[in-house]
């Protein structure tokens, strides 16, 4: 059986999900080039991020309504993102699960696996710096 995501977390596990992951990407020393990616103020990224996931996790889908299609590869193809910026990104991700899902080993397990096979879809160069995926055609 499925786990319901968004029902274990909860809009406040995904609020909080939201806040603790721009918290590590701003204290990782790997996550530091990524997080230079963002705007000094993260508060509208926080909002799109946290209307996203809702959908994304079984939620209301607020995020079509509030920004239309989601499209979050297209959305992030003026940002290099190879192997690198993928493991910055899931360092961040992991420590922020570690501290919102550590009561709850089975949702970690799922979120954490759920959010690595997205940030390899993100990832848009390869090793060596290259387009990588469908990105090939708009390089």
């Amino acid at each position: 059986m499925a786990i319901d995501l968004y029902a274990r977390l909860g809009p406040d596990g995904i609020a909080r999900l939201v806040d603790r992951l721009y918290h590590w990407m701003t204290v990782l020393p790997e996550a530091h080039a990524s997080h230079l990616l963002h705007r000094a103020d993260l508060s509208e990224v926080s909002r799109r991020l946290t209307a996203f996931l809702s959908g994304w996790l079984g939620g209301p889908d607020q995020y079509r309504a509030a920004y239309g299609e989601p499209m979050m590869r297209r959305r992030h193809f003026a940002f290099p993102i190879g192997p690198a910026e993928r493991d910055a990104w899931m360092a961040a991700l992991s420590r922020a699960l570690d501290e919102v899902t550590a009561a709850d080993p089975e949702i970690h397990a799922a979120l954490h696996a759920r959010f690595a096979a997205m940030a390899e879809h993100m990832r848009n160069q390869s090793h060596d710096g290259h387009p990588a995926g469908r990105c090939r055609q708009h390089a």
